[in-house]
């Protein structure tokens, strides 16, 4: 059981789900082989042991296809693609302004470089390192 344990400690540090099924299986054995049948017996303990730690590494591996696949979504700046905002300084033609989303403000650029007016509504359309490509709403 104290194998088992140290298994389910190593998967902490190694989320590979491998080692929390032989975790499973060690301890399973070690439980049942406080019976009196299995207590004797090494090779069946083996056998139980083998048996355990393949049945929970299938389910772990369900398990773990299931929480993998869900890819994670966009982060930091790039989370603005898709979302609305206003601009707060126009846009000149082929040139800068500014645009608040979410409460933030950006430089932003319009898309096919035409002017956008003030307080307009825009759409982030694409990211361009610390700008901001919009098209008016």
């Amino acid at each position: 059981m104290i194998i088992g344990i140290l298994f389910v400690i190593i998967e902490i540090f190694d989320p590979a789900f491998f080692f929390i099924s032989l975790g499973v299986g060690a301890i399973v054995t070690g439980l049942v082989a406080m019976l009196p049948i299995v207590e004797r017996s090494i090779p069946l303990q083996i056998l139980i042991f083998a048996i355990c730690s393949f049945i929970a590494f299938l389910f772990m591996r369900k398990l773990g296809k299931k929480v993998l696949a869900h890819p994670a979504g966009e982060t930091n700046v790039f989370a603005l693609k898709g979302k609305s905002g206003h601009i707060t300084q126009a846009i000149e033609k082929d040139g800068r302004g500014y645009v608040k989303v979410g409460g933030e403000e950006w430089v932003a650029i319009s898309q096919d470089g035409q002017s956008i007016d003030k307080d307009a509504k825009v759409e982030i359309i694409e990211i361009d390192g610390n700008k901001l490509i919009v098209k008016q709403s």
